[in-house]
């Protein structure tokens, strides 16, 4: 009788066990899965993240060495660009000359200065690849031109110093470039120009330099406005 009992408690005992044993490996099946799925997830951010935009954007022009090199491009009527992953391309807040048509020079002023030091750092204003670093002693200075992946090229000019090379990679908020006094100019500032196939975008349509931010998180390009100062219509 106590034999018996005692069989009958180490079976049971057994298959208790067997059955915890199970549970706790399917528990850790389970925690393993989540794992691996949390670095795949990880892995697939970093991989996006990191990559670069495909080629086809660094086609048209990219080996001219002009500030336009669109001249016979077929512009569209209009383009809503995405303009929500920025950085300002400079810390200095204040425009000390907008865009637009200079009676004193007779000429147009196809971008904005923005107050600066000689040596204050300039910063990639959208991810891109550096189309032209060059220098141009009546006009830009050293100057440096980015082509973006969101269609947008931005022209930081009057500088001192290059901190990048032509074809480099840079990201949003990279260092550039150091501010500085050259070419045509008055006194030290940041020339900075926003360009879509070579028409030249009024930078205060899409930057609120003041507030160091842009109006909105996409800028719709018409041929009819794109030199007005602001488009509050792209919601």
């Amino acid at each position: 009788m106590a034999a018996g009992l005692a069989s009958a408690q180490s079976l049971s005992s057994v298959s208790s066990y067997r059955k915890a044993h199970a549970d706790k490996l399917a528990r850790q099946s389970k925690i393993n899965e989540r794992i691996h799925l949390e670095e795949s997830q990880k892995y697939a951010k970093e991989l996006w993240e990191n990559i670069e935009p495909e080629p086809d954007i660094y086609t048209e022009g990219w080996e001219s060495g002009l500030v336009n090199p669109y001249k016979d491009a077929n512009v569209p009527n209009s383009k809503r660009i995405n303009v929500k992953n920025y950085f300002m391309p400079i810390n200095q807040t204040m425009v000390t000359s907008s865009y637009g048509y200079r009676p004193r020079f007779r000429r147009m002023h196809r971008g904005v200065d923005i107050r600066a030091a000689i040596g204050d750092t300039i910063y990639a204003t959208f991810s891109g690849r550096v189309r032209l670093t060059k220098y141009e002693r009546s006009g830009y200075g050293f100057y440096v031109i980015l082509r973006h992946e969101n269609s947008l090229e931005t022209v930081y000019g009057h500088l001192s110093r290059f901190l990048v090379k032509p074809d480099q990679y840079v990201k949003a908020g990279q260092p550039i470039a150091l501010a500085g006094n050259t070419g045509r100019s008055t006194g030290p500032h940041l020339h900075f120009e926003t360009r879509f196939m070579g028409y030249a975008i009024n930078p205060e349509a899409i930057f609120d330099f003041r507030n160091r931010c842009t109006h909105t998180d996409t800028y719709l390009f018409t041929k009819s406005t794109y030199q007005e100062a602001r488009n509050y219509g792209n919601k």
